[in-house]
């Protein structure tokens, strides 16, 4: 069996390489959940354009019995 001497800036050269790779994944990582935050953040903006331009069904009930009203009193 080989005899595997390891020096210790050997050691602390692997050791910066693996920490190295460990911090360019967790960035490319971090990147690409502020994208798809992002992304979601962008969604719910569009949605809430949309809601904000939909009559609430309440509001949609209480004109129906206004025009309703109205109808009954304009045939008569």
């Amino acid at each position: 069996m080989e005899n595997n001497h390891v020096t210790i800036d050997g050691l602390a050269v692997m050791v910066k390489k693996g920490f190295e790779k460990v911090e360019k994944d967790m960035k490319q990582g971090f990147e690409k959940v502020e994208k798809d935050i992002d992304d979601l953040k962008q969604g719910q903006e569009r949605i809430e354009l949309r809601l904000d331009n939909v009559a609430y069904r309440f509001e949609l009930v209480a004109l129906e019995k206004r025009v309703e009203a109205l109808e009954k009193v304009a045939k008569a």
